[in-house]
């Protein structure tokens, strides 16, 4: 989470402490202190209005595919299985949103241990969520490439691999969280941050952001990108079917658009950031201050995703909305039920009107 590393910077700075643990050691290569005022101004208004609506879209959207997973009662296909697993990740991943809104705007208020914990959260799930889209692209590739004999392959990647492959990788991933991230405190604010060690914290920060380009966005976005471009040079052969193949190809077009233009801005963000850090590229206050804006936006814009993923892989499907219609339904007669007994008896011409709403709204 790149922010809170620059704000540990400044931090830093404003104390006069110089403890060298944030994105870079203070020695001769830096002739000037860069003045970071309007950016944290901006944050503190930026961030946690963005975050609101992120994790507002995402608990509804999410929230509703989970929902709707849970009345199914038929046997879930593997589509179904990954559709699950990918809303818990995004569901999970902005119910820490709201934490980052209040530390972006005032202060960390929570203590050490939530701040490891929403670090842990964040990190499980910012990873599985990527890793689970090139799982669901590799299960349409078998889909429709290998489509004979991928069967029993598809049902072994939902069912077991996906937790090998996946929520695993996410949970190791979370060691560096559970040795270095803390609630830091200073004469005007306390944050949530991952303290390295002084000598080193340059190195630690570069390898844990080429870790998350890589597993977060090359390897998961390599997958996706291979996975797709066969499945459309697949559907692009043959004349049956072209008005179905046409919405296929429209589909699979914006989810690979949709992944590289959300993640695609705030990796090379962080790569620039990085070389910057690492003194690959000469440091100037014009060009930091820059990066560190063009992050700030981009990793809100990462995040929207989240908001997305429903949308695209639940949404708008067929199969999906006849189970949301039915789970709402249920949920509507259900409720019918519990207001009957409360209430007495409702005349049918109320209860028809009110299912009809539900369904159709």
């Amino acid at each position: 989470m790149s922010y809170y590393e620059f704000e540990h910077v400044s931090l830093n700075l404003s104390d006069n402490t110089f403890e060298e643990s944030g994105d870079f050691e203070l020695d001769s290569s830096y002739e000037e202190i860069c003045n970071r005022v309007g950016s944290e101004d901006f944050q503190r208004i930026f961030l946690p209005i963005v975050y609101g609506i992120i994790f507002i879209l995402g608990i509804v959207g999410n929230g509703l595919v989970v929902l709707v997973m849970g009345y199914q009662k038929k046997v879930k296909t593997m589509t179904d299985k990954y559709r699950l697993h990918l809303s818990v990740a995004d569901l999970l991943l902005v119910l820490t949103l709201p934490f980052w809104a209040v530390d972006a705007a005032k202060s960390w208020y929570f203590g050490g241990f939530l701040c490891t914990t929403v670090h842990v959260i964040y990190t499980i799930n910012v990873y599985s969520s990527v890793l689970i889209l090139a799982f669901i692209s590799f299960d349409r590739y078998l889909a429709v490439v290998r489509a004979t004999n991928s069967q029993s392959t598809r049902k072994l990647l939902a069912d077991r691999v996906i937790y090998v492959a996946v929520w695993l990788p996410a949970v190791l991933l979370t060691v560096p969280d559970l040795v270095f991230a803390t609630a830091y405190k200073t004469s005007s604010r306390t944050s949530c941050l991952r303290i390295y060690p002084p000598e080193t914290s340059r190195y630690w920060m570069a390898a844990f952001r080429f870790q998350h380009i890589l597993v977060g966005f090359l390897v998961p976005g390599l997958v996706i990108l291979t996975c797709y471009c066969i499945i459309i040079a697949k559907l692009s052969q043959g004349a049956k079917g072209q008005v179905l193949k046409k919405k296929a190809l429209k589909t699979t077009v914006i989810l690979i658009l949709c992944f590289f233009s959300c993640w695609l801005p705030y990796c090379v963000g962080i790569f620039v950031d990085t070389l910057m850090l690492l003194n690959v590229v000469p440091h100037s206050c014009a060009l930091e201050h820059g990066v560190q804006m063009w992050i700030l936006i981009t990793e809100a814009l990462a995040y929207f995703h989240c908001c997305l993923n429903p949308i695209l892989y639940a949404f708008l499907g067929v199969k999906f909305k006849k189970s949301a219609r039915s789970a709402l339904t249920v949920s509507s007669r259900s409720s019918h039920k519990i207001l009957t007994k409360k209430r007495g008896p409702i005349s049918s011409v109320s209860t028809e009107s009110e299912s009809s709403s539900v369904l159709y709204s």
